[in-house]
């Protein structure tokens, strides 16, 4: 149990660091950082889901893919 914790978390963390690299490299930090008012908000929750989706999607696959390989 343990050890799936720790490779969800591991692929997690290495997941939403590439998604955060991709939005960088797109330029939406700086549409963020030049948001106003209430849009800073929005944009700023878009941006943690983005992330936040991108961790969950690797940590998932590998979930599957660490199943596989014991299987």
């Amino acid at each position: 149990m343990l050890s799936t914790v720790k490779v969800f978390l591991w692929w997690f963390l290495i997941g939403a660091t590439m998604a955060l690299s991709v939005i960088m490299l797109q330029g939406g930090i700086r549409e963020v950082m030049e948001a106003q008012g209430s849009v800073w908000d929005l944009k700023l929750a878009e941006l943690m889901i983005t992330i936040t989706g991108g961790g969950l999607l690797a940590g998932c696959i590998a979930l599957i893919l660490d199943r596989i390989k014991k299987a």
